[in-house]
């Protein structure tokens, strides 16, 4: 403790001179100057009315040693939010990446498949209008309601790619049947035998299991793949919104502002001490990664299916050349298959005399020419899937691993930590100097010998299960949209 110098009490001269010379020359060393902390702390936007001048005894603190600081247990207090402030910062901008990247190749991949799906069904009505006249027009809805099943399905329908296709098909036979075979008259019971039959005796020939395989493996797959963008998206959003325990902040506040109060704000945490601080705060999201990863090759696989021969360019483009086929099949056989539905079904009742064939312009006698496969059209979404595929891939492959190198990736900010070649010249916890302790390994479990942060390893946090969970379920769906595909 320093005694106040009172001037009164000196005698003879000499002695009070250095008496003089000692009480000051004590009370410099107990006062060292806090400028550099205070500059620090009022860059901050903090008021700089509660942070000493000088040195105090740090016996009010908590988290910082109780040496001389220059720290008051309300500057304690603020930098340790800070330090929490920080922490989700560095998390936040890390995990950027991430988000962004899913968020625009979701959009993209939605926009485009949409777009194609669009262009397909305009696409038929335009040639089909030019082609088969008022047999189509007269039937539109039809036509209208295949393609208004495919989108709800891409959008998460209930309703498969298969039933769709056997419900536009059980449809068009019912419109088609009374048109090739005008000279009766049908009761809606008799078109529904005709529908029960039809694919018994497949009246369009192979074409609808041929239009099923490739229709339903395309929409399944980038139904899936669309799908798996949008959870990764809110996996990476609700991975990085964490609950700071109160041990993560102790070691924060030690290994970013303690040197702060120690008057050295310059000092940088040591590299390998960083290091335990982040895994000891980020286990639970290290725990991610193998589910992560498994994630991640699962989206390359579909992607790979996408843009191999059952890719949804190819698919769309073919609806109405298939449909198209059908059509035509169903006309050329129309007597042999007529003559069997009435074997089923008994002969309806004759209709007033008319022509015993639709008249030529509803017919359609000419078939579609289909552009060659070759061509990979640009859409207006301004790319094609050969484009978004590669793109797709070669983003993914980075974020592989990433939650596991989270706390490498901050610690290797040289604004958050030393770097490695500066261990003898960085805090170390304590004061400059080495970091003497061991790196600590991956994921909670490991947390048990982390020096620096205090993890209860026997409770694992449930929001990181659950994501364990989701990561899980959308992999295995990715799995199987990929073998539906082959």
């Amino acid at each position: 403790m320093v005694h106040q110098f009172s001037p009164n009490r000196c005698s003879p001269m000499a002695l009070c001179l250095l008496t003089v010379l000692a009480w000051s020359w004590g009370s410099a060393m107990a006062g060292q100057s806090c400028t550099e902390t205070r500059q620090v702390y009022g860059e901050k936007g903090y008021s700089l009315s509660t942070a000493p001048l000088t040195q105090i005894s740090g016996e009010h603190l908590k988290l910082c040693s109780q040496d001389d600081s220059c720290c008051s247990s309300l500057m304690e207090e603020t930098l340790s939010r800070q330090s929490e402030s920080d922490f989700l910062s560095a998390v936040n901008d890390s995990s950027q990446f991430l988000l962004i990247s899913f968020t625009e190749r979701h959009r993209k991949f939605d926009e485009f498949f949409r777009e194609l799906t669009d262009l397909a069904e305009k696409s038929m009505n335009q040639m089909f209008t030019k082609i088969y006249g008022l047999l189509y027009t007269q039937n539109l809805n039809v036509f209208q309601n295949l393609f208004v099943g495919l989108r709800h399905y891409y959008s998460g329908g209930t309703v498969s790619v298969e039933v769709v296709l056997a419900e536009f098909w059980s449809r068009l036979v019912e419109r088609l049947f009374p048109l090739l075979n005008s000279q009766y008259q049908y009761s809606e019971d008799y078109l529904e035998c005709v529908s029960k039959h039809a694919e018994q005796l497949q009246p369009f020939g192979d074409v609808p299991p041929k239009l099923r395989i490739q229709t339903s493996s395309a929409f399944i797959a980038a139904r899936a793949l669309v799908q798996g963008l949008a959870t990764g998206r809110d996996i990476v959003s609700k991975a990085v919104k964490l609950n700071v325990g109160s041990e993560c902040v102790r070691a924060l506040m030690r290994q970013w502002y303690c040197p702060l109060c120690r008057g050295i704000p310059a000092l940088k945490p040591c590299h390998s001490l960083c290091l335990n601080v982040l895994k000891g705060c980020l286990a639970n999201q290290a725990d991610l990664d193998s589910e992560w990863n498994n994630f991640i090759d699962a989206l390359v696989v579909v992607a790979d299916k996408l843009g191999g021969p059952f890719n949804m360019e190819l698919a769309v483009d073919s609806i109405a050349f298939k449909v198209s086929e059908g059509i035509m099949n169903m006309q050329e056989n129309s007597v042999i298959f007529s003559a069997k539905v009435i074997q089923k079904c008994g002969r309806p009742q004759s209709a007033p005399k008319k022509s015993k064939r639709p008249p030529k312009e509803q017919r359609g006698n000419r078939r579609l020419v289909r552009n060659s496969p070759e061509e990979k059209p640009t859409t207006a979404a301004g790319t094609n899937l050969d484009r978004l595929v590669s793109d797709l891939k070669e983003g993914l492959h980075p974020m592989k691993g990433f939650w596991v190198s989270l706390p490498h990736t901050i610690c290797n900010d040289d604004k958050i930590a030393a770097n490695v070649t500066n261990e003898d010249r960085c805090w170390n916890g304590q004061n400059r100097g080495r970091y003497l302790s061991d790196v600590t390994g991956d994921g909670l479990v490991s947390q048990i010998n982390n020096p620096e942060v205090k993890v209860d390893i026997a409770q694992p946090d449930i929001g990181t299960r659950e994501l364990i969970m989701e990561l899980r379920v959308a992999t295995n769906v990715l799995k199987q949209a990929s073998s539906s595909a082959t």
